[in-house]
């Protein structure tokens, strides 16, 4: 049996509320507001929100994440990061994640030490299993996943979120920007602003649940939509050949496979995952 909301929630509040001071690393997606959120509520000032902000946020997220601390009273700052300022990172091998993660706690980790706090993430039970080096960057620094100690994976996070009113409970599966770039292709702010701008045309035409993937050092954009969704754009595949070109693509291609989180795994040799 899935174990009560009520139940999974009373043991997060407890988790959090055994910390002195927290900063929480918000990216405004399901988990981290979750996290967000309930040590707001458990330790008022003591935890704060920290968006980290640089080329690979969407304009969207950022405001969204805003927005959402805002509306719950949730002390927020945003931290400009410097991972495209590091050859590692820019390389775009398979340990990227761990080049983002390292920058993100190399600026949070002074203002953490000054405040006395500790670093948590919103890593959920389900993100265990997938192709997540910046996890190993997490646990060098000492960063905390208050989720996987009490017990929630993706769909408890869901529920729990809805149960409080949060905005984020339905709130599609987002990454950074940069996940959309092929590995081995290097990740440049230019590149990174023409994959936001195609991925807001698609939305335009209808699509919130969208990924345009780069390949071939940024020549080719291969548009993902789920998989019920794809007959409906190819009858649009002129509006969106149209749109994804504007953005700076020579190519458009749409996967017929259809929308899965993880896809560009495939090419480290590691299954992608469905994303329902």
């Amino acid at each position: 049996m899935e174990p009560a909301v009520d139940t999974l929630l009373a043991a997060l509040r407890e988790r959090l509320r055994s910390e002195q001071r927290l900063f929480v690393a918000f990216s405004g997606g399901v988990d981290s507001a979750l996290v967000a959120a309930v040590a707001a509520e458990e330790l008022g000032d003591r935890a704060v929100a920290v968006t980290a902000v640089s080329a690979s946020l969407p304009r969207a997220e950022r405001a969204a994440a805003r927005d959402f601390a805002r509306g719950r009273g949730i002390a927020h700052v945003e931290v400009d990061t410097d991972e495209l300022d590091r050859p590692e990172y820019v390389a775009n091998a398979g340990d990227r994640c761990y080049h983002c993660k390292s920058a993100l706690f190399d600026a949070l980790a002074p203002l953490a030490t000054l405040a006395g706090a500790r670093i948590a993430l919103g890593t959920n039970l389900d993100d265990l299993g997938d192709h997540r080096p910046g996890q190993r960057a997490a646990a060098a620094r000492g960063a905390i996943s208050p989720l996987v100690d009490t017990g929630f994976g993706k769909a408890e996070v869901r529920r729990v979120s809805e149960a409080m009113g949060l905005a984020t409970a339905h709130k599609p599966a987002a990454a950074c920007l940069a996940s959309r770039v092929a590995y081995g292709d290097p990740v440049t702010p230019e590149l990174l602003r023409r994959i936001e701008l195609a991925e807001m045309a698609v939305r335009e035409l209808g699509f919130p649940v969208c990924r345009v993937r780069a390949h071939a050092d940024g020549a080719v954009a291969r548009i993902e939509v789920p998989a019920g969704e794809v007959p409906r754009a190819a009858e649009l595949r002129e509006a969106l050949d149209a749109g994804v070109r504007a953005a700076g693509f020579d190519f458009c291609a749409l996967d017929l496979q259809g929308f899965a989180s993880g896809r560009m795994n495939v090419l480290l040799g590691m299954p992608a995952r469905a994303t329902p």
